[in-house]
């Protein structure tokens, strides 16, 4: 009677199996359905990791910017040349500078060229000074 149990056993769990019950299809569902919801946020986190180094580069390139637009007042050039080269260098920044003793200083402000950070309004700001050894 053992033997024909065992038999039996063995005949149930091959037959479920085989259906799918245990690891077959119904098991891919469940696996395509956390894939589903686990995509959506995986992108996300990409998403914001580029939108971060897109930003880090930006705002490197605007302190490099305003440390030039600083030297070129510092050497006595005008204040329309410093704006052409900050414009031609980086569109849509904004600059004003101000005179503390004996230096130049160079303020720059550039809205973050990302998808959705003008919903936020979100800018990058730099600030270099320069000596005036020019006036």
């Amino acid at each position: 009677m053992a033997k024909a149990h065992g038999v039996t056993l063995f005949r149930r769990v091959r037959r479920a199996a085989s259906v799918g019950s245990v690891f077959g299809s119904s098991a891919r569902g469940s696996v395509t359905a956390e894939f589903a919801i686990v995509l959506p946020a995986v992108v996300l986190v990409l998403a914001l990791c580029l939108g971060g180094v897109a930003v880090t580069a930006q705002q490197v390139r605007l302190q490099d910017v305003a440390a030039d637009a600083a030297r070129i007042l510092g050497r006595g050039e005008s204040f329309v040349v410093a704006q052409r080269y900050v414009q031609t260098r980086l569109p849509g920044t904004t600059l004003s500078a101000e005179l503390r003793e004996s230096a130049v200083c160079v303020h720059l402000a550039l809205p973050i060229a990302m998808p959705g950070a003008s919903v936020l309004a979100l800018t990058t700001k730099a600030t270099s000074c320069a000596l005036a050894g020019g006036r």
